[in-house]
């Protein structure tokens, strides 16, 4: 059986985004590979052994296309209104609350969060099969 253990993203300015992920999710650097041309950082945890990975290409100065393939990173939380309030209070600019019932029952609370290069990140509310 295969164990999910990081995925990529790539980022323009390493400092803003290792900022970002700290302040939103406490991802904290797990290491560090630095190369000639570009530099891998590990992000993570102590609630996973899941970890995010930041690929900064050196010589990269315009912002990454993101194209039209709709795409996110998800996390989930014990308090969601607590976590909105905080986003909000750090200037993390959360888009607003959503309850998704479909068929009239609620499957799942969230919201979503851009980081600084614009990819989005969904934030949900630990229940049902995302406890």
């Amino acid at each position: 059986m295969a164990k999910p253990i990081h995925s990529m993203i790539r980022v323009l300015d390493e400092a803003r985004s290792l900022a970002f992920y700290d302040t939103a999710f406490g991802l904290k650097v797990a290491d560090r590979l630095d190369f000639p041309d570009f530099t891998l950082i590990y992000l993570s945890n102590p609630e996973s052994g899941f970890e995010l990975e930041l690929t900064v290409n050196k010589d990269r100065t315009e912002p990454y296309d993101l194209g039209d393939g709709y795409g996110h990173f998800a996390v989930s939380v014990e308090d969601l209104d607590a976590e909105h309030a905080r986003f909000e209070a750090a200037g993390l600019a959360p888009r607003k609350l959503v309850e998704f019932a479909p068929a009239g029952e609620v499957v799942a609370r969230f919201f979503f969060v851009a980081d600084p290069d614009g990819y989005q990140i969904e934030v949900l509310e630990r229940s049902g099969r995302f406890a």
